[in-house]
């Protein structure tokens, strides 16, 4: 007896995420100063949009975030003997790309020519080749409403808010695939809510000026905090969507929710403007102008590193030392205090060095895996270790030589009662700078390490002595 085939669709189906929108973040990502070419495209309909797309961008078919329970589905029917068929709107460069790839799909209709092979176009393509009535056919959007209507059996997979329901009224739902999801910890992880801690770094010249206790500071100050993560989370999810294929050749960036496809592509394109636009009009709303325009300086600098300086070596850490001394700025805007020489040039060297530690903490995770390869995205590889440290270690000795010369700042004397006090910070710093880069050297560094300092018991307990010291000292 001959069966009936089965036909699956792409997008959100046999896919967690969207092939028009992964080529066109790739597109973007590599032709950044092309950015408004795709829109150019559109104007001559999907069809022609997509295949400007599927031929400018080459995607890793191999290391898209394919639905698991779907991939077990169809090997159970593929077994049983029956024939398995491909059938999407996206073109047919990525859906044959594909279908070799998984070796289980016996023919491929898609977006090819001027046709978009999108809902009713889809039904009639399909109607046409087998019957109405002649097929089973699995989806999960709006768009697929139209197909099942002309399938003899719908199968549902992560169905698109209401789809559902309107697939239960048709009345033949054989079955609903639902993978097994925690979106609340999927988002939270999405947005990096861990990294707003490093948004702490505002407060530290609050800390500097001994104005800790005005209350009407502090309120400034969990504001600040507030707005700078809502910006940062937006830049996050940015990122990831321009990273998508880096992450996902990373051992463990593969494992983010945009790059595994548990945070849909869609949902994220959403939000990040929301939370962009949110933070932008909170700060100025309700903090000085200058808060603001830095922000505007952070987010320009994040885009600049996504887009472009991140591949750059040796300018994409000074980007990051900058990204750590911006939020120092942006806290004494937010508190309409002066910021000195000494705590830029402080900043400047120390951040750097965590910069470093960063990137040799990446560097040296390849290494153990083997891959003397240069970086996917970045412009290191495994054999600049000896450089990266060296170069860090000797920049976060500068910091503390930058300490030492603010002690001996007329200022300095004219600000603390006992100025000398501050020489017990300076081995503080020594051991702590020293320790972290061991750390680092041993592969213990897993986190940001101003993340990893607010976790770590031992930078905890160094950063509390620190600020003994300069209480003493004051």
């Amino acid at each position: 007896m001959k069966l009936i085939p089965l036909v699956v669709d792409l997008d959100g189906t046999l896919l967690r995420s969207d092939m028009l929108l992964e080529s066109g973040f790739s597109f973007v990502r590599h032709n950044p100063s092309r950015l408004l070419a795709p829109v150019a495209w559109l104007l001559g309909g999907k069809a022609h949009l997509k295949a400007q797309l599927a031929g400018a961008v080459s995607i890793d078919v191999a290391t898209l975030p394919y639905d698991k329970q779907v991939l077990e589905f169809l090997q159970k029917e593929k077994a049983s003997g029956r024939p398995l068929i491909l059938a999407t709107a996206s073109h047919l460069n990525h859906a044959q790309a594909i279908a070799n790839h998984l070796g289980l799909f016996d023919r491929v209709f898609a977006t090819s020519g001027k046709l978009n092979l999108s809902a009713s176009k889809k039904r009639d393509v399909l109607v046409a080749e087998y019957g109405n009535k002649g097929f089973d056919y699995a989806g999960n959007s709006r768009d697929d409403l139209t197909v099942w209507a002309a399938a003899r059996k719908a199968y549902v997979v992560s169905p698109e808010l209401g789809v559902a329901a309107a697939a239960n009224r048709l009345g033949n739902v054989a079955q609903v695939i639902t993978p097994p999801s925690q979106p609340i910890r999927a988002w939270a992880k999405q947005l990096r809510l861990h990294q707003w801690i490093k948004n702490a770094l505002l407060f530290v010249p609050l800390l500097a000026s001994h104005r800790v206790g005005e209350i009407n500071l502090l309120v400034a100050g969990l504001l600040a905090f507030l707005l700078f993560g809502l910006c940062a989370s937006s830049v996050y999810l940015l990122n990831d969507l321009l990273d998508l294929e880096d992450d996902r050749q990373h051992p463990k960036k593969c494992l983010r929710p945009l790059a595994s496809g548990a945070v849909p592509i869609k949902a994220a394109l959403l939000v990040f403007p929301v939370l962009l636009i949110t933070a932008f009009a909170g700060a100025a709303w309700w903090l000085p102008w200058p808060f603001t325009l830095a922000l505007a300086c952070y987010y320009a600098l994040t885009l600049a590193y996504s887009l472009v300086l991140k591949r750059i070596m040796t300018i994409d850490v000074i980007a990051l030392a900058l990204l750590y001394t911006v939020r120092i700025v942006a806290g004494a805007f937010a508190f309409n205090i002066n910021l000195t020489f000494w705590m830029l040039a402080f900043s400047m060297f120390l951040f750097l060095s965590l910069a470093l530690v960063k990137r040799y903490a990446e560097l040296r995770e390849l290494r153990a895996q083997g891959n003397g390869a240069l970086t996917a995205g970045r412009g290191y590889s495994p054999e600049d270790l000896a450089m990266i440290s060296s170069l860090g270690a000797a920049s976060g000795y500068l910091a503390v030589l930058v300490l030492a010369l603010y002690i001996q700042d007329q200022q300095t004397m004219a600000q603390y009662q006992y100025p000398k006090m501050i020489w017990l910070a300076c081995p503080l710093l020594l051991y702590w700078i020293t320790r972290t880069w061991m750390l680092t050297h041993r592969g213990r560094m897993h986190d940001d390490p101003v993340v990893f300092a607010m976790k770590d018991r031992n930078s905890l307990l160094t950063g509390v002595c620190f600020a003994i010291v300069f209480w003493l000292a004051a």
